[in-house]
């Protein structure tokens, strides 16, 4: 048995002559035709009892039985309830509930017993409008309302936009004392699998039965924001036709179908009847499809980030509803991402299938492929074709490029690639000046742009973001450089200088250097000793974004996904020790040829920590038998941090390169950088 708190409030006066001045008149027929759809669609209708003797009344549930005219049969869908009740309690009337409106209906008793009861409907029923908000009821979901430390378990009764009942039970030496109706509890609704709602909540209303206790909550907050507030938002774009969202609601298993107005790559709004609200603020879609026009449909995990109304609605009769994208797959994202940015610049491209010929001229045309560059690639110039070809029409999960062209004619070009778990290595920008003067920079804010909408996701796996630029290249030096002072904090946006060289095979250095040091293996306190040593000389993001912190294993390392697409990517770490001593960590870094033109990706990575001991030939004797082990050239690229030890031991290099790393936190300061630098141009 259950008093139901939503007809008690204004059901005990209504007779049939104010019943006329509170609704309209509900004829027979549809009657008749309601009920028959409660059966249609296994509902209940309520029947409330009257005591013989005192001015008390009950609520019972029905099952309405198929009609064909003014005869009801109704089957009580608890009837171990009703035992007992019959003799003490009369019968007083029908009430059908759609959620929003009741209808109030006092038929003629037929007969009643312990399994049902039957009834004549009469000519009219009253509709009686209950609430602005539809009530919904929906699965019975576990909910876990805590409060002061005191934890209550219960299930989901059923809900509106913005409050849901909850019948809770206690268990020993818990009572329902312990729950304060004047402060809020914390509560979370959720299935066999996630949890789907988490907030805080108001009590406004409680029965006050002892074993179980029927709590109606209302959500405190209508804005729940799910991610670290942005200064420089994803721009919302409203696409003609718009898309449509359809999901299985998480508290129903119904189907809802809502019209998007504008969309973004973080996000989305919606607009509902407020009458027929079904999105609560807080509330997780764990999946979700967005639909184009038929054409093609994205499917997401989202969040209810608020519900507000409509502003310029003077009726009230609308809310507006904003989503969170929370995750999605990395392509279908890739694929919305590109359309939003071609709404934004028909001329600005993400991801899109190549002209290889046409790209090539373009590294060329723009000096990006140099003569000394071209010397070194030249004798693998198939290998690269090959690997481009993949990573530009393959549509991979480890690459992103991003083109500004016109009418066919590439402009500008960037590109990104994931090297590491949670950190994607920027590189290849060039523009042709000659075509446009803002090329380069078009395509530096496209990826700022997909960063910026990405990084949330744990699908993206975006972290950090990376780059290697030479101080004297004025305008990297310029942007990303300038970036890092602007932040002035190396766990934000960190800078390392490492020096590029060629190891040049030398069979006698291993003899030379013999028993003084040798090359293991790295284990966990090399890596420890690692992160105090950077941590002491840099105190940047090199460690954790290189994938060399102590105590974590990567479960999401990217080489699955290179063997997946058919390339290379593996990392090798070696420590070279002189008794037990830590004196350098060497990384093995292989890459097909041309991932990276500069050979980043497919060299030999050396952080010397023992600077004033270490000799340049006992480092030399370990790269070559490393080198000669796990390389195919003789000309095998290295990279060597710090740049001060390559000076000491007069290391002969060719360049320097610095390390660019950003924490994606710390995009807002980017962007107000970015801002001020490319005003000044």
């Amino acid at each position: 048995m259950e008093n139901h708190h939503l007809a008690g409030q204004f059901l005990d006066s209504i007779t049939e002559e104010n019943c006329r001045n509170k609704g309209r008149e509900v004829s027979q027929k549809a009657l008749i035709n309601k009920l028959n759809s409660i059966n249609f669609h296994g509902g209940h209708v309520l029947i409330t009892l009257s005591h013989r003797r005192y001015p008390q009344k009950i609520t019972l549930k029905a099952a309405p039985q198929p009609c064909f005219n003014a005869q009801v049969d109704l089957l009580w869908l608890e009837p171990e309830a009703v035992q007992g009740k019959l003799k003490t309690y009369e019968f007083d009337h029908l009430i059908i509930s759609d959620g929003l409106k009741l209808i109030v209906v006092r038929p003629d008793l037929v007969g009643i017993s312990p399994q049902g009861m039957r009834i004549l409907l009469p000519k009219m029923g009253c509709e009686v409008r209950s609430r602005k908000t539809q009530r919904f009821p929906c699965l019975p979901l576990q909910v876990d309302v805590i409060q002061n430390s005191a934890h209550f378990k219960g299930v989901l009764q059923d809900f509106t936009a913005c409050s849901f009942a909850v019948k809770l039970s206690t268990v020993a030496p818990q009572t329902f004392n312990w729950l304060n109706p004047n402060e809020p509890v914390m509560v979370v609704l959720s299935n066999d699998t996630i949890p789907l709602f988490g907030g805080e909540c108001h009590i406004v209303y409680q029965n006050w039965e002892q074993k179980t206790r029927t709590v109606v909550l209302h959500i405190q907050r209508q804005v729940t924001p799910r991610f670290k507030t942005k200064e420089f938002r994803s721009p919302r774009q409203e696409l003609i036709p718009s898309p449509n969202i359809q999901f299985l609601h998480p508290l129903t298993e119904k189907k809802i179908d809502l019209g998007v107005i504008n969309l973004s790559g973080t996000g989305l709004a919606v607009e509902e009847d407020l009458s027929h609200s079904v999105l609560l603020p807080g509330l997780i879609i764990p999946e979700l499809q967005m639909t184009f026009a038929t054409s093609f449909t994205l499917t997401c995990m989202a969040q209810v980030i608020y519900r507000r109304p409509r502003s310029d609605d003077p009726g009230e009769t609308r809310v507006i509803c904003g989503l969170a994208i929370l995750d999605m797959k990395m392509e279908e994202h890739v694929n919305l991402l590109s359309l939003l940015q071609q709404v934004n610049d028909p001329r600005s491209y993400l991801c899109n299938r190549v002209d290889l010929d046409a790209l090539w001229h373009f590294f060329f045309e723009t000096g990006f492929i140099y003569p000394e560059k071209y010397a070194h690639i030249q004798a693998k110039k198939e290998r690269f074709k090959k690997t481009y070809e993949k990573l530009y029409t393959e549509s991979p999960r480890i690459a992103r490029h991003f083109i500004y062209q016109d009418k066919g004619v590439i402009m500008g070009h960037m590109a990104m690639l994931r090297i590491y778990s949670k950190t994607w290595l920027i590189h290849h920008h060039a523009a042709d000046r000659t075509l446009s003067q803002r090329a380069g920079l078009v395509v530096l804010e496209q990826i700022g742009s997909y960063i910026n909408d990405s990084h949330n996701l744990h699908s993206s796996h975006m972290n950090f973001v990376m780059c290697y630029f030479r101080p004297d290249n004025k305008f990297p030096r310029r942007v990303f450089g300038g970036v890092a002072k602007y932040i002035n904090n190396p766990k934000g946006c960190s800078t390392d200088d490492f020096v590029y060289f060629y190891i040049q095979p030398d069979t006698t250095l291993g003899l030379r250097a013999e028993g003084s040091c040798h090359v293991q293996p790295t284990v966990e306190e090399d890596l420890v000793e690692l992160s105090y040593y950077y941590e002491h000389l840099s105190g940047g993001l090199m460690i954790p974004a290189i994938d060399l912190e102590p105590g974590i294993e990567s479960e999401d390392e990217p080489d699955e996904e290179f063997s997946r697409l058919g390339l290379k990517r593996q990392r090798l770490c070696f420590s070279l020790k002189r008794d037990g001593e830590l004196q350098a960590m060497i990384l093995i870094n292989l890459s097909d040829a041309g991932l990276n033109m500069s050979e980043l990706t497919n060299c030999i990575q050396v952080i010397v920590l023992d600077q004033d001991n270490l000799t340049r030939g006992e480092l030399m004797a370990a790269l070559n038998r490393l080198g000669r082990q796990y390389f195919e050239s003789d000309k095998i690229p290295a990279i060597l941090y710090p740049v001060k030890y390559a000076k000491d031991q007069d290391i002969k290099y060719d360049k320097i390169y610095t390390m660019w790393i950003l924490n994606c936190q710390n995009l807002d300061q980017y962007f107000k950088f970015c801002n001020t630098f490319l005003a000044r141009i």
